[in-house]
């Protein structure tokens, strides 16, 4: 690979925004103020951090990649449970949701999570390296170097999920990973492996969490802290199969963190506020830094003013619909049978489809809406699956499945399922509750789970090129690895 990565500098009197330059792995930060004196003072130092988060909600390149929030959506749209009635944005022409051009190494959809990664892990190793010789209080050091480990590992986290073989739990994982630079000057590496990698992550997560520990607290949800690098490190866990880390790390964000699961009213206010008790990270977006079409709202809402949300409803699986109980709040999230009456629009030119979604509305005009990167219900649903897998804790999975769903459902029953039918039941709730929030695809890879949409009554072939059941463990669980990436780096290997 190519040097470190292109700083982000938010403040013009650092340096300007960095451009779509194809050589996402530059050797020098962006503009002309270089390490020593970005670096010279913690305050400049946060400057840096700040625009790795900006650089998580800006466009890529088409108006369906803005940022996490559409790698989000492309990887909820390969799965089974949201969809659209035609091909369009994050169909296969505009996207990966039919599972061919994922596979294309010149695709700028397979270059677009690969770069948005490396360039935030490009920022925090630049961070990590020079922060402790930055002029400023040591508890902000320890802070801003939390949250680019924090970041790094997160980063790594999702690269190594989409670019590799899944992790084997109880494997030895010597399958091979993503190339891993932890310093600036690592430069043209070798694909570590997939073990390596994982151990890179729990690693510095793990120092993140110390860090946060000695260091100042974050400024908002917006950043990184401690509760949010707990809350990753449970995830990890849950795909490495160590279910004791995993419901270890989340039942320390449900018991330490300041978070508390939203009412029903406040799950029916659109999704759309960071301030929503039970967000933990995610994406402040201020009136004057939307992108009105390549935004997160610019493509989930169902109410934002862009041609793609106008004409084109995005819909929730029509048998996942049907098995929720009449009494559960997130019933109300999706309508089956759209009219004036029941679905008010903002004009008469908005499309109305049945099971079209009313999960995520704007927050202001055309587009405005933060975007949730992590909620405490996950915890609560991580909880219950490392449970439900670890001998003799089936009754603290069904306790913490119910903390979560009788806050959802008030006449939810505390369940008495067992085994797989308890597991089963976990995943139903993982499913309408994140619904287009992120989680599905990468479920199913890490539980060697096939796709499976010809058991979708409502899902229509030709807006996926007619690709309807991929295999678990078929190759096209693996994203190809750039063009970009083969030309600049001799060492690294394309995927089979």
């Amino acid at each position: 690979m190519k040097k470190g990565i292109k700083l982000l500098m938010l403040l013009a009197m650092l340096a300007p925004i960095a451009g779509c330059k194809k050589d996402f792995l530059d050797a020098n930060p962006t503009g002309s103020v270089d390490d020593s004196a970005i670096f010279t003072t913690t305050t400049n130092a946060s400057n840096v951090i700040n625009g790795v988060y900006r650089y998580l909600y800006n466009r890529f390149s088409a108006q369906n990649q803005p940022g996490q929030g559409g790698i989000m959506l492309m990887f909820d749209f390969m799965g089974e449970d949201v969809n659209q009635a035609r091909g369009t944005w994050y169909s296969p022409g505009n996207g990966t949701g039919g599972w061919v051009n994922h596979r294309n190494e010149t695709y700028s959809y397979v270059e677009y999570p690969f770069r948005l990664y490396y360039r935030c892990i490009g920022n925090a190793n630049a961070l990590i390296e020079n922060i402790d010789n930055a002029t400023g209080p040591d508890a902000e050091k320890n802070r801003l170097k939390a949250e680019a480990l924090t970041m790094r590992a997160w980063s790594y986290f999702y690269l190594v999920q989409i670019y590799a073989k899944r992790y084997v739990p109880g494997g030895s994982n010597t399958q091979l990973g993503v190339s891993m630079p932890l310093k600036a000057l690592d430069i043209k590496l070798p694909r570590s492996t997939v073990e390596e990698v994982y151990a890179q992550i729990v690693n510095d997560l793990g120092e993140a969490i110390t860090l946060f520990g000695n260091g100042s607290a974050a400024p908002n949800k917006s950043h990184l802290s401690i509760h949010s690098a707990r809350a990753i490190r449970a995830r990890v866990a849950l795909t490495m199969g160590d279910y004791a880390a995993a419901a270890s790390f989340a039942k320390q964000v449900v018991d330490l963190g300041p978070y508390s699961l939203m009412s029903n009213a406040e799950y029916k206010s659109g999704f759309n506020d960071i301030s929503n008790p039970e967000w933990i990270w995610g994406a402040y977006i201020q009136s004057d830094q939307g992108d009105t079409f390549g935004s997160y709202m610019g493509q989930i809402s169902y109410d934002g003013n862009t041609t793609y949300v106008r004409g084109t409803p995005k819909r929730v699986n029509s048998a996942l619909y049907a098995m929720i109980t009449a009494t559960d709040v997130r019933k109300n999230m999706w309508e089956p049978t759209p009219t004036t009456a029941n679905f008010p629009l903002p004009a008469t030119s908005y499309v109305r489809e049945p099971y079209m979604s009313r999960k995520f509305a704007i927050r202001e005009l055309p587009t405005i809406g933060d975007v949730p990167y992590i909620r405490l219900a996950e915890m609560y649903l991580t909880m219950a699956e490392a449970y439900a897998k670890t001998p003799g804790k089936e009754a603290d999975a069904q306790a913490a499945l119910y903390t979560l769903a009788v806050n959802r459902d008030p006449n939810y029953v505390l369940s008495t399922n067992t085994g797989q039918a308890l597991m089963d039941e976990i995943m139903f709730q993982r499913r309408v509750d994140f619904w287009a929030e992120g989680l599905r695809w990468f479920d199913l890879k890490r539980l060697d789970l096939p796709l499976d949409r010809t058991v979708v009554p409502n899902y229509v072939s030709a807006s996926a090129g007619g690709v309807l059941q991929i295999p678990a463990g078929d190759v096209r669980w693996q994203f190809a690895i750039p063009i970009s990436e083969i030309q600049a780096n001799p060492n690294t290997e394309r995927n089979p």
